[in-house]
């Protein structure tokens, strides 16, 4: 099955096409351009890799958590893609896919994901591999850095919230460190063609980001002092 692989969780636009031989993958740093860049980017990998949107078996996105409006452009994007040709949709945790990359990266099998979620909060999860599959050990959250705790054992720390709370990350005593992981669209590629492939997958219309925190607006006087969800 060839898979397109979608991901604006962050400030960073990642992009990836792929099948049981490997993914390759475009990435730009696009601030606040998702909306602008995300299609013209899909058409630049489909001209690399010689596909045609017709040739997929499904569509994956990074569902979150991150960025509010990142991860509904993702998800819009990949179910209008989805709907005109009548594929399903695979909804990917960004921490999911930051596990996976640092598997690859690291060889680690279970890491625990952190990534910043501002307002002085960070995204939180942990898994652990086995079968070459990965294994909910602590559910997705949002919470204050001095509230994080590990699961019982030893856990890789991945993501930039370790990066963004030092303090936090030397608390937690991970037995190794890299806070320069981002959700990359070929995780979430990889991940969710696994999911598509089990029939896991879903119809375009019922693909939903995956939200943790309940605030999506911020008060006046947060806007002014430059604080973002």
């Amino acid at each position: 099955m060839r898979v397109l692989a979608i991901d604006c969780s962050t400030e960073w636009l990642a992009v990836a096409l792929g099948d049981a031989r490997g993914f390759h993958e475009r990435r730009e740093h696009a601030g606040q351009t998702h909306s602008e860049r995300v299609l013209p980017l899909v058409d630049a990998l489909l001209v690399d890799v010689v596909w045609k949107l017709t040739d997929l078996g499904g569509i994956a996105f990074g569902a979150g958590p991150g960025s509010f409006t990142g991860v509904r452009i993702a998800c819009g994007v990949a179910q209008g893609l989805a709907l005109g040709r009548g594929l399903p949709v695979a909804a990917v945790p960004t921490l999911e896919a930051i596990a996976q990359d640092a598997h690859r990266a690291h060889g680690a099998t279970r890491v625990f994901a952190c990534t910043d979620a501002r307002m002085k909060e960070v995204y939180v999860a942990a898994y652990e591999r086995a079968d070459a599959r990965w294994r909910e050990v602590l559910a997705p959250a949002v919470v204050g850095p001095t509230e994080v705790t590990l699961p019982s054992g030893s856990w890789f720390g991945a993501g930039d919230g370790l990066a963004a709370h030092p303090a936090m990350a030397e608390r937690c005593a991970f037995s190794g460190v890299d806070a320069t992981i981002k959700p990359s669209a070929r995780a979430i590629g990889e991940l969710g063609r696994a999911r598509l492939m089990a029939g896991q997958g879903t119809p375009p219309s019922e693909a939903l980001p995956l939200y943790v925190r309940h605030r999506v607006a911020l008060t006046t006087a947060e806007r002014a002092a430059g604080a973002r969800l």
